[in-house]
Order: C-alpha cells, then sequence, then structure tokens
C-alpha cells in the first residue's frame, strides 16, 4: 500500500524521494502510528516532505488516497471533528438559533442523528427531509433549508446552517507553476542585478589574454568570482477572500520569482498589511511574523512587491480595530506608510481588471498612498512596474 502512495505522491507532483519512503517505513516499524488515520497523516508529511510549499499538495494527494475525497457526495466514512463540540460555539448563537437548536434535542443530538445518518445512507440524494444531500429540508447537506441544520459542503445559501462541516483555509501560493510564466520571467528579469561575489574560481579569459600579452608571452593567469543575482527582492501577497479569483495568476508570479531572484523573501496577507504577516496559511492564526521584525530583518536595499486587488472596507485602512479578522491597534495606512519609509522602492500590482479600479474607494485610497505606484498584474503593468524598481 505503502509503495502505491508513494507513486501517487509522485504523479501528483510532490516530490518524495525513496529515502524519504524508507524513514517512513522505519518510523513505522518503531509503532510511532498504528490504526489512525490522523497520527499516520502527521507522521508521513514529516516524514515524506521537506519543505512546506508541498503541503498543499500532500494534503490534497492523501486525502484522495486514503479518504476517496474526490467522491465529496460520499459522507458515509466522514469523521466528526471533536472541535464541533466546544463550548465557546454556543456563545455565538443568539437566542433564537439555541431555541432551534433545541428543537432537534441539542447540539449533542444534532450531532449523533447526523452519525446515524451517515451510517444508514446508501448513496447520493438530492431533495426530501431526511438524509444527508444537496436541496430540499433535511437538517444535514447543502443548497437546501432547515433552520436548525448542519452544512455540508457547498456554500452559504439561507445563513441559517447551525455549523459547518468544511474549515476554511487560505491556500499557499505554489512555486511549482510553470503554465503562463515565461513572460512573466522575461519582464521580472530587467529587474536582475548582476554582481561578482565570492572567491575568484572562474577564469576571466580577457583579461588572461592582455595580462599574458603585456607579460612578453608568459602565461599570466586571471581569475575572477562567479557572477551571481545580486537583486533582493521582498513580495507581500494578498490571500483569500476576493484574491481567490486571481490564485492562477499569483502562482504564476510566484512560481516566476522564485527562478528568477536568489535573494527573495516573501510573506502573506489579508486584505491589509498590519502589525501581523505569515508564511503558511494553514498556520496563520498561530504562527505569524511581527511586521516590525521584518521591517528590521531586511534591508533597504530590498525591492518591494505587494500584490494584491486593495478591495476592502475603507475602515480597514482609517480605523483602528477596522481589520475584519481581528483587533488592529492601528489602523492599515499607518502600516503602509511604515512599509514606505522602510524602502526606498515600492511597487503594488493589482491583480483586478484596470477599467473598474475607480468604483473602489480603497483602491483609490491605496493607490494614491504609493504615489500612484500601482500596477495591473498584467505584462505591460509589470514592465511599467519593474522599470520603475530598477532605476
Amino acid at each position: 500500500m505503502l509503495i502505491d502512495f508513494f507513486y501517487h505522491l509522485r504523479k501528483s507532483r510532490v516530490p518524495v524521494t525513496i529515502k524519504e519512503l524508507l524513514t517512513l517505513l522505519e518510523a513505522l516499524k518503531q509503532n510511532l502510528a498504528f490504526c489512525d488515520t490522523e497520527t499516520f497523516y502527521q507522521l508521513a508529511r514529516i516524514c515524506l516532505i521537506k519543505d512546506e510549499k508541498h503541503y498543499d499538495r500532500f494534503d490534497q494527494a492523501f486525502g484522495v488516497y486514503f479518504k476517496g475525497l474526490e467522491a465529496i457526495e460520499d459522507f458515509r466514512d466522514a469523521l466528526i471533528p471533536e472541535h464541533w463540540l466546544e463550548a465557546d460555539f454556543l456563545k455565538n448563537l443568539s437566542a433564537e438559533e439555541k431555541a432551534e437548536i433545541e428543537a432537534m434535542g441539542g447540539l449533542d443530538k444534532l450531532l449523533e442523528t447526523l452519525r446515524q445518518r451517515l451510517d444508514e445512507q446508501e448513496g447520493r440524494h438530492a431533495g426530501g427531509n431526511k438524509w444527508v444531500g444537496t436541496g430540499g429540508t433535511s437538517p444535514f447537506g447543502h443548497s437546501g433549508y432547515n433552520p436548525e441544520g448542519i452544512r455540508i459542503g457547498g456554500q452559504s445559501k439561507h445563513k441559517r446552517a447551525v455549523k459547518v462541516w468544511e474549515k476554511r483555509q487560505f491556500r499557499n501560493l505554489d512555486d511549482n507553476v510553470e503554465l503562463g510564466t515565461r513572460n512573466i520571467k522575461v519582464a521580472l528579469r530587467k529587474l536582475r542585478k548582476f554582481a561578482r561575489s565570492g572567491a575568484a574560481d572562474q577564469l576571466d579569459l580577457d583579461d588572461t589574454i592582455r595580462s599574458t600579452a603585456n607579460n612578453a608571452g608568459l602565461l599570466d593567469i586571471r581569475m575572477v568570482p562567479e557572477r551571481h543575482n545580486a537583486a533582493k527582492v521582498l513580495i507581500f501577497f494578498d490571500v483569500g477572500g476576493s484574491m481567490d479569483p486571481y490564485i492562477r495568476t499569483c502562482e504564476e508570479l510566484f512560481s516566476a520569482a522564485r527562478s528568477e531572484f536568489k535573494h527573495l523573501e516573501y510573506f502573506y496577507f489579508h486584505n491589509c498589511i498590519y502589525e501581523r504577516l505569515w508564511q503558511d496559511n494553514s498556520r496563520r492564526f498561530n504562527d505569524t511574523i511581527s511586521t516590525e521584525e521584518v521591517i528590521r530583518t531586511y534591508g533597504s536595499d530590498y525591492r518591494v512587491v505587494i500584490v494584491g486587488d486593495a478591495s476592502m472596507s475603507p475602515y480597514e485602512l482609517t480605523h483602528r480595530h477596522g481589520s475584519v479578522e481581528h483587533l488592529n491597534d492601528e489602523p492599515g495606512q499607518v502600516w503602509l506608510q511604515r512599509i514606505l519609509d522602510s524602502w526606498e522602492k515600492v511597487i503594488w500590482l493589482n491583480p483586478s481588471n484596470e477599467r473598474f479600479w475607480h468604483y473602489t474607494q480603497s483602491l483609490q485610497m491605496i493607490r494614491q498612498q504609493v504615489g500612484n505606484h500601482m500596477y495591473p498584474l498584467t505584462l505591460e503593468g509589470m514592465e511599467s512596474g519593474i522599470k520603475y524598481l530598477s532605476k
């Protein structure tokens, strides 16, 4: 089974090696995981994945191989996450909503009934008032209506589900996406800055010939250090929400930048840069990096690129506690200004259609703050932005 799983990972473009597979086999011999899918998942990811950027692809491949997640409508083998039963969930409900839950006998009874339906159901179901499915008035499923139901998959329609099956996660950008990146690479190359550094270990043919001629024909070998791309780039990516339609475009940019720049650092944010950033979207709530630390760490010689659609409530830019995700002590504009004051060259690449920019107030505010150095995330826009960064 593990051999097939190994080849499945390779087919899913997860870069695993025989050595890593042997490490996993040795860990299993030590009984580090036994009869528990979650424990095996954690162990396999530790042994097989050496770079966090591959976590997303590993998760998808693992789900398809072991849980059949491609058959999204088959929920008979689904597990109920324990955190559904946390007490703080009830704190977010109104008195009316709590009363509706009690109509089914309470939250425990509702979950227990779901478990029974999952065990009894034989296949996909649409409509009706009992089975897990789509439409209808069953309390379990999606795209139907039930005031005390549990939504399983799908999109919120009536906003009345008691609990949502899936936990929303922002997907990390994949820097191995190559489709459509060739022209982006050509544009980025204009920002590259070459310098010779390190030990003198390469033959300088022109200088050797010149020195030998000046030395009456006696060979005088001249060496020079290797040329390296000395350009330093810092990229901030907006992820989640209104940026979801632009994931592919941002992946192409990320992939091209990773291949073109040796000194590249990246961070994620949501809507606007505030006091915290992160590099792994699956751990963005508990593994963050102070924005002030980023400012202190990367010198003024870095060129900064911010990627986002700049579409949000203006309050996120102008007001304390304006963020949609946390209680920010300082407005977004304050943090943007700190970015602008810390690095001489900053541009904003916007993936949304430039024809509609004037309809968004927050976009106009950010565009003005960055000195009109907001460019569309198109080849023409990138070339204009890179030209400014290169000056």
